[in-house]
C-alpha cells in the first residue's frame, strides 16, 4: 500500500527567476545587501567587496550623535554662499572652477571612509582612484551602500568627517582628472 503524505509544511524549491529579480531589483536601487526571512526559508545576498557590516555598525554606535559637536570645518556652504549655489545647480560630478571633479553623495545617509572602524580608509589625498573603485560607504536605512568614485584620477580633498550625515548631492571628494 503506498504512504500517504504526512500532510506537513511542504518545503518549497528555491525558484531562480525570483532569485534573478531580486539581484535585479539590488542592482537598480543600488542595494549591496538583501536579506529575506519566511517561515524556515532564509535567503541573503550580498554583492561588492567583502565589506565587514558589523564593524561598521559598532562604529556608529560609538560615533557622536550629528548634534552633539559642530564640524571641526565650516561646511563649504558656510565659506562662500555664492560659491554653494553653483554646487547647488550644478550636475553631480561637476567640474569646481579649479578643474577638480566633485564625487556627491547619491543618497541621503552617514558617510563612512572606511569599511570598519579597526580598517584603512577607502581612500586618501593623493590617492589615484578608477571610475570603480570605492571611495567611501553610506549607511542608509541599516543598509552599507559601497560608493564607487564612477571618475579617474587623484583625490585632492576629502571634504566630509567621518561619521557624519551627508545629503543627496553634498560634495564629499574632489578628483583632479
Amino acid at each position: 500500500m503506498p504512504k500517504k503524505p504526512t500532510g506537513g509544511p511542504r518545503k518549497k524549491k528555491v525558484d531562480l527567476n525570483e532569485i534573478k529579480q531580486i539581484v535585479e531589483l539590488m542592482d537598480e536601487h543600488g542595494l549591496t545587501h538583501f536579506k529575506l526571512e519566511q517561515d524556515d526559508s532564509k535567503l541573503e545576498l550580498s554583492k561588492g567587496s567583502s565589506l565587514d557590516v558589523e564593524a561598521v555598525q559598532r562604529l556608529m554606535a560609538m560615533a557622536p550623535p550629528a548634534y552633539a559637536a559642530p564640524h571641526s570645518h565650516p561646511h563649504p556652504a558656510a565659506v562662500a554662499p555664492a560659491h554653494a549655489a553653483g554646487h547647488a545647480a550644478a550636475a553631480p560630478g561637476a567640474e569646481p572652477e579649479d578643474g577638480t571633479i566633485e564625487i556627491t553623495s547619491p543618497m541621503v545617509g552617514t558617510f563612512y571612509r572606511a569599511p570598519g572602524p579597526d580598517k584603512a580608509d577607502f581612500v586618501e589625498v593623493g590617492a589615484k582612484v578608477g571610475a570603480s573603485t570605492v571611495v567611501c560607504i553610506i549607511e542608509a536605512m541599516k543598509v552599507m551602500n559601497e560608493i564607487q568614485a564612477e571618475v579617474s584620477g587623484t583625490v585632492t580633498e576629502v571634504l566630509v568627517e567621518n561619521g557624519t550625515p551627508v545629503q543627496f548631492g553634498e560634495p564629499l571628494f574632489r578628483v583632479r582628472p
